[in-house]
């Protein structure tokens, strides 16, 4: 049986460049087969942890893959999620840098993200699947967030700048706290997972209205 969790998280509604904004606020998990993980549509929340404090600087995300989920559980120690995704089983461990599994593939390591030793941790674990051109909601998080892209492009603005990533397995890494915009710049279907560290006393996402991107996204569109 997966680790899944009946829990409440705002997630957005993406649009296509050029067309009125369609942001809007929803509660939504994840939902098994059917093909829909290739459908473009609002992110989901695949799995949800608790952490605690995590004692140290700064943590790596690992995502590793397995050919059922008896051999994922097999590798799965403390804490963990074991989640359906994208035609594949996936671990997915927070944690200090770790070595490969035993009975599966590493598929990414992504880090380091930066957290504080002594604050308590949630782990948020989403899945989306944009089409070329489509963004989200501008919406900031109360923690970092890491981004793994199992296909297309990633363009992420923030008042600090923008990050480009190109091709299958990029990552991104970006701090708590700035306005943030989620792009898919490139002529391929961006399908990505995506990690929401947070205090559990704090909401993971918030919508904002505050901040106007310059539009350094939209540039890279091709």
């Amino acid at each position: 049986m997966f680790r899944r969790v009946g829990y409440a998280l705002i997630a957005w509604i993406g649009f296509s460049v050029g067309t009125p904004a369609l942001a809007q606020a929803t509660s939504r998990q994840c939902e098994d087969g059917g093909g829909k993980d290739d459908l473009p549509g609002p992110a989901c929340l695949l799995s949800h942890q608790s952490l605690g404090k995590l004692g140290v600087d700064s943590v790596y995300w690992n995502l590793d893959k397995y050919p059922s989920v008896e051999a994922a559980q097999q590798d799965l120690v403390g804490s963990g999620s074991v989640v359906r995704a994208f035609g594949g089983i996936w671990l997915f461990t927070v944690g200090r840098s770790a070595p490969p599994p035993r009975n599966g593939e590493r598929v990414a390591q992504v880090g380091p993200i930066p957290v504080d030793k002594n604050t308590l941790y949630d782990a948020e674990f989403l899945k989306s699947t944009f089409s070329p051109g489509m963004t989200a909601p501008l919406h900031v998080h109360s923690g970092p967030e890491a981004f793994y892209a199992v296909s297309g492009d990633s363009c992420l603005e923030t008042p600090d700048g923008v990050q480009v990533a190109r091709g299958p397995g990029n990552t991104m890494v970006v701090r708590a706290g700035p306005p943030m915009l989620l792009m898919t710049p490139g002529p391929e279907p961006r399908k990505g997972f995506a990690l929401i560290l947070h205090d559990p006393s704090l909401a993971p996402t918030t919508l904002v209205h505050h901040w106007t991107p310059k539009g350094l996204c939209k540039v890279d569109v091709r």
